[in-house]
């Protein structure tokens, strides 16, 4: 059996289990999305055609479309900046990253991230470093050639 974790959420979402009273589960946030990032989930349960995002098959852009698109208020309307999003949070693997292992440079998460310089950092000039700034997108998990990077929902 599969253990339960809280799925990634579009940006602005409420805590999850007021997201999950609130969301009416009509698709207008899937329906906003430029990206196709925004997919209802499937399977059973509370989270039943709820909206998710899924990194490792498209990440959020962070075109903040989605928030205002929500009838609901399960995705907060009043959230338009990207250093905001809130979603979660990027995990670095160090011990996959290519810097880390030594011997090939690799800046891709840093040159896609859409808060470069500020989600993460260049550590030494070299090093790529996730720091407090970033909103869990997942665009550096997309983009990592060595999977090195999970993005983790926000504890809301």
């Amino acid at each position: 059996m599969k253990p339960f974790f809280t799925p990634l959420r579009p940006p602005g979402a409420v805590a999850e289990q007021e997201f999950l009273r609130r969301c009416i589960r009509c698709g207008q946030c899937v329906h906003a999305c430029p990206w196709q990032a925004v997919r209802l989930a499937g399977g059973w349960g509370k989270t039943r055609n709820t909206p998710v995002i899924v990194p490792r098959h498209t990440p959020c852009w962070l075109c903040m479309k989605c928030p205002p698109a929500c009838p609901s208020g399960a995705l907060d309307a009043s959230v338009t900046s990207m250093e905001k999003a809130n979603m979660g949070r990027a995990i670095m693997i160090k011990d996959q990253c290519l810097n880390y292992k030594g011997g090939t440079m690799c800046w891709t998460c840093y040159d896609r991230c859409p808060l470069r310089g500020k989600a993460i950092i260049l550590e030494g000039g070299i090093l790529p470093t996730i720091t407090d700034a970033c909103v869990g997108c997942g665009v550096c998990e997309y983009v990592c050639p060595e999977k090195a990077i999970t993005t983790v929902p926000e504890k809301r």
